[in-house]
């Protein structure tokens, strides 16, 4: 899983079918505690997370085993909203 802030959400009027009604979300990973300096990647977001939050991202082949994502072709999904956490 990757760490993740969403800044900012992606809309495509022709796409694959079968991601229609799916909400895109651009995802700018958190890296080296360098919070705003990490790559983008465009993720699936089956769960509703918002711009400005924290999520966990997964990539691959973890992306198409979330329920609304089964054999979709995506890539990175985020996979949870984080509500808090603490660095050590």
């Amino acid at each position: 899983m990757l760490l993740g802030r969403v800044v900012d959400s992606v809309w495509s009027t022709r796409k694959d079918e079968t991601l229609t009604g799916m909400k895109f979300m651009i995802v700018r990973l958190i890296e080296d505690e360098k919070e705003g300096e990490g790559r983008l990647l465009v993720a699936a977001d089956p769960i509703g997370a918002g711009i400005g939050e924290k999520v966990l991202v997964v990539q691959g082949s973890a992306a198409r085993l979330l329920p609304d994502l089964m054999n979709k072709p995506v890539d990175a999904a985020i996979a949870g909203i984080i509500d808090e956490g603490e660095n050590k």
